[in-house]
């Protein structure tokens, strides 16, 4: 116990040096504008990463015997309750309140992972978007590739396209896909490296289910930017992403079957990326219309704390001690038949 206080003062003060000061001003002027008081708490645990938790999501194609059992002694139980509108039997996520990690897998050519390490509220835009056997599904930006992977936990869609841009992180989703899913499976699965700004208009209304997690500006990664002047340029940069994401969605939308579905997903607090994107989506295309995700957030409020007052087709996770979930901003759109 003492050498565990020890280390994790050790932690702190290594920790705390990190902490970018141009980032955490920034983050300070806005969201204290944004949140109200509920940034404080917030802020607490952004600024302390060893009070993160993380969750265990385990692998359907690579059942391991006792591993449930053993996370049970450690103190683990399932993050999401059956009472949720969609989770399927398959899909299994274990959390504790404790914070820690647990051991991660190594990547090993030909032999698929049991479990991926994740934030837990990261797997609320899967659930959210309730993809069903036999459905094609687009994941337009797909690196890492956890939602990627959360997906085929849940349906085994009829033909599933994970896209992403970027060429490091492209190679990063292959592998990851690899790491997960088994040959016959894999088949299925299309990684590509496309401008996701023009995926719409290279395959109009061809999906039943569109999941876009935009690029964003990650508020924990950005909080421990080891480069200060990197750090000022990003929050330069900061006001281009808005434009960058509204033109992903539209693209999306373009991709969308009339009556499919999409979810757009953002790992930030801020308001300019989440609400103001979505709100001029809906004010600019008269083909879609919002869907009420209340229920899951009903369903699973023992585990996560939701930022209050939103609409009801929006949800924001606040990370909270002992819920260090999130930020993870979810919104559900559908397309409107063609008539």
């Amino acid at each position: 116990f003492f050498l565990s206080l020890k280390l994790e003062k050790k932690t702190k003060g290594k920790l705390q040096k990190q902490i970018c000061q141009v980032v955490l001003d920034h983050f300070e002027k806005q969201y204290t504008a944004e949140l109200g008081d509920a940034w404080s708490s917030v802020r607490d645990v952004l600024t302390s990463p060893w009070c993160w938790q993380h969750a265990l999501l385990l692998n359907r194609f690579s059942p391991c015997p006792g591993l449930e059992s053993s996370l049970a002694e450690q103190g683990y139980h399932p993050a999401f309750p059956a009472a949720l509108p969609y989770l399927p039997a398959a899909f299994r996520c274990y959390i504790r309140p404790a914070p820690g990690r647990f051991p991660s897998q190594k990547h090993q050519p030909g032999k698929l992972k049991e479990y991926y390490l994740l934030n837990a509220a990261s797997l609320l835009p899967v659930l959210a978007l309730e993809v069903k056997d036999g459905e094609d599904v687009l994941d337009l930006c797909a690196a890492p590739g956890g939602k990627s992977v959360a997906i085929l936990q849940c349906a085994c869609p009829g033909h599933f396209h994970c896209n992403e841009y970027d060429d490091l992180r492209s190679r990063w989703l292959e592998q990851t896909i690899e790491s997960f899913i088994p040959d016959p499976l894999i088949n299925l699965v299309m990684v590509s490296k496309l401008d996701g700004r023009q995926i719409g208009d290279l395959q109009p209304e061809f999906y039943d289910k569109v999941l876009v997690d935009a690029p964003c500006s990650n508020d924990r990664s950005w909080l421990f930017s080891a480069d200060p002047q990197q750090a000022v340029l990003r929050l330069m940069q900061r006001k281009e992403l808005s434009s960058l994401q509204f033109q992903l969605l539209r693209s999306a939308i373009k991709a969308l079957r009339p009556g499919g579905s999409l979810v757009y997903s953002t790992c930030t607090l801020s308001k300019a990326e989440n609400s103001d994107v979505i709100n001029l989506i809906l004010n600019s295309c008269r083909n879609v219309m919002p869907v009420d995700i209340r229920e899951v957030a009903r369903g699973v409020s023992q585990e996560f704390t939701f930022l209050g007052g939103t609409q009801r087709h929006e949800l924001l996770v606040l990370p909270e001690k002992g819920r260090a979930w999130g930020p993870m901003y979810i919104a559900k759109l559908k397309k409107m038949s063609s008539t």
